[in-house]
């Protein structure tokens, strides 16, 4: 039997993150006060392995952070939200990571600094530890620049093994959106963008179309995350849709990572495409109740009770 259900090939930084009051900076040395500042866990990695944990998955973390302070806070937090952490490389000579989150009810600016965010590489990855993943997860595909290029090879060799895949690109800050994660699909169990990362990459306008086209270049699920409306998912089926839930918003972040852990939790217990979207959706919905991306994490049972599905 696999030791984890889910090993994270992924990026783990602190976000820091401001909201309330006028969280738009002005320069000019101008100074404006905001109501609140919340220093969490961060990285797409980092907040879609507390939500797996949370949701009863046995989950390894595999990632870089620096020598200091923030890379020994991570490490700390992964573990306290029951994340194995004996995959993570510490880099004696580059600095961890950093997100600074502009938060709104309606939507949020980041500020990162890479630090070692884009360090993680194959020859970094422990061979032991992903031998023992029933499936592997990939976040932040595009921050993750030492090793996207490795991927192909990496899947490659997972699934020969019987794990499965899966990817959340986030977003690509140079706006090139290439073709080589199109090329990765096709290694790729399940892919989960949301809608304007969907419609970017398939360079489309229109997102049926958009899924249609990741789809064809190989992916075997295409999960698209729609924010407060829902959520779209396809497979050799067909196309199943859900609605989002309207819930109060406190802090967006971290949510799609949460909607990731909801839907693969449900998804490698071998539930329908319908269900696994419910549960997702539920996970995602519950997130931005609280400051953060781990403060408002759902458990298997309570995220069955928002989606009002039973076990």
């Amino acid at each position: 039997m696999s030791g984890f259900d889910i090993v994270v090939l992924g990026d783990a930084n602190p976000d820091l993150i401001l909201r309330g009051g006028d969280v738009v900076p002005a320069f000019g040395q101008a100074e404006r006060l905001v109501d609140e500042a919340t220093l969490t866990v961060g990285g797409s990695g980092g907040i879609f392995a507390c939500a797996a944990a949370r949701l009863g998955l046995s989950v390894a973390f595999v990632g870089v952070v620096g020598d200091d302070r923030f890379g020994r806070y991570m490490c700390e937090e992964l573990e306290a939200n029951g994340v194995n952490t004996d995959g993570v490389v510490t880099d004696q000579d580059r600095p961890t990571g950093v997100t600074v989150v502009l938060s709104t009810p309606t939507d949020r600016a980041m500020l990162t600094a890479l630090g070692t965010v884009g360090d993680l590489r194959a020859d970094r990855v422990d061979p032991a530890i992903l031998a023992q993943a029933r499936h592997v997860h990939v976040s932040s595909y595009y921050l993750q620049r030492s090793l996207a290029p490795d991927l192909p090879r990496i899947f490659a060799e997972v699934r020969a093994a019987g794990a499965t895949t899966s990817v959340d690109p986030n977003w690509d800050p140079s706006g090139r959106w290439d073709d080589a994660l199109l090329r990765l699909l096709a290694s790729v169990d399940v892919f989960l963008p949301n809608e304007m990362e969907a419609l970017s990459l398939a360079h489309i306008s229109e997102l049926d179309r958009a899924i249609a086209r990741l789809r064809e270049a190989g992916a075997g699920v295409v999960v698209v995350k729609r924010d407060g409306d829902g959520a779209v998912a396809a497979d050799g089926s067909g196309i199943v849709r859900i609605e989002g839930h309207v819930v109060p918003v406190v802090d967006g972040t971290g949510a799609g990572d949460a909607f990731d852990a909801g839907f693969l939790a449900s998804w490698l217990a071998g539930e329908p495409l319908e269900r696994s979207l419910a549960v997702g959706n539920a996970c995602g919905a519950a997130a931005v109740g609280a400051p953060g991306g781990t403060a408002a994490l759902s458990t298997m049972d309570e995220a069955l009770e928002l989606a009002g599905a039973s076990r």
